[in-house]
């Protein structure tokens, strides 16, 4: 058994060491369109599959073109051709987006009443090689705005997105020793034990957590080896096995569905894998091969697909806006049954 845990060990160090990390205004609904939820302000916290703007303008990526070239038609610090997990998460509590924290003091102070964005792309549960707060930095800042901006009247009525999507484990297998991914993988979840108690216990009684999602399909590695795919997967499925074990164990500590988990791995496959047989969501006929094929070296040689919204992926890393809204088409009746 050790001896297969090496050998996965080795493949996920082949193929996340040749990885970039991503770093990652929007659209509000109009007044009449919001419908009582029972929730009033999204906080979020975590990475690229998060963030709507809180990375600096001046880094590549999510700021330059073709980034935002579907919404909202300019680059907007998202990593996809438009809207993202957070505002996808907001259409559905019925809560306006919230502000992202880079722009707190720039906006009208009634903006802050819908929450506030901490997320920041290429991030994650530790540090990673960018110069962005880690998930304990990011809940720092919001601590910070408590008794100032936020009561704990604003928080009784709150959710908390708390975004991983696994630069933890790009960071660790591009300078560790790969034969110790089993134990760092348990210390990542442990953090995110400890991240989520905190949150709620300043003050916020809804949190969910989305899984991880499928990294062996998405096209960074659906490119390589079935066996490297298969490595990765199984990555992805200690990860959230290890997750759900600390989810349960928070309900029922608190002795009420105050944490639920997004179900990514689950959703994306259904999509990825998608006939025809499920309304509502379109059939992405190659949904590994990525819209926007990024060349490292020179971005300008780099390629664009006809059409974003016939793909799954926009880049080697981040879902295209359709493929977002098919994945919360698919998770819509779980996550309003959960969060509102």
């Amino acid at each position: 058994m050790k001896s297969l845990m090496k050998l996965f060990a080795s493949l996920l160090l082949f193929v996340f060491s040749s990885l970039l990390f991503g770093d990652i205004d929007v659209v509000e609904c109009s007044n009449q369109n919001l419908r009582f939820s029972g929730r009033n302000k999204l906080f979020v916290f975590g990475d690229s599959y998060a963030d709507t703007g809180n990375t600096k303008t001046t880094d590549k990526g999510a700021w330059e073109f073709p980034y935002g070239i579907t919404y909202p038609g300019k680059p907007s610090g998202r990593f996809s051709d438009g809207h993202i997990s957070t505002d996808f998460l907001a259409k559905l509590l019925r809560i306006k987006l919230p502000v992202t924290y880079s722009k707190k003091d720039d906006v009208d102070k009634t903006r802050l009443q819908y929450g506030m964005s901490f997320a920041y792309g290429g991030t994650g549960v530790f540090d990673t090689k960018v110069n962005y707060p880690n998930m304990t930095g990011q809940i720092n800042l919001f601590e910070q705005l408590l008794g100032n901006v936020y009561s704990p009247s604003d928080l009784s009525s709150s959710v908390a997105l708390v975004s991983v999507a696994g630069n933890d484990y790009l960071y660790f297998l591009s300078t560790r020793s790969p034969a110790a991914i089993l134990s760092f993988i348990t210390q990542v979840v442990n953090q995110i034990e400890v991240n989520l108690r905190r949150i709620h216990s300043l003050g916020i009684k809804k949190i969910a957590v989305p899984s991880l999602q499928p990294l062996g399909y998405i096209p960074h590695f659906a490119k390589g080896s079935p066996l490297i795919k298969a490595a990765v997967n199984f990555l992805v499925g200690h990860h959230n096995n290890l997750l759900h074990e600390v989810v349960a164990k928070l309900n029922n500590e608190t002795n009420h569905s105050a944490f639920t988990i997004i179900d990514y791995n689950n959703a994306f496959l259904t999509v990825i894998n998608n006939k025809g047989e499920i309304p509502d969501i379109l059939v992405f006929k190659t949904p590994s091969i990525e819209c926007f094929q990024i060349d490292v070296n020179e971005f300008k040689n780099s390629t664009l697909c006809d059409d974003p919204r016939s793909a799954f992926f926009w880049d080697g890393l981040h879902p295209t806006q359709e493929g977002w809204k098919s994945v919360y088409t698919v998770l819509r009746k779980n996550i309003t049954a959960a969060l509102t």
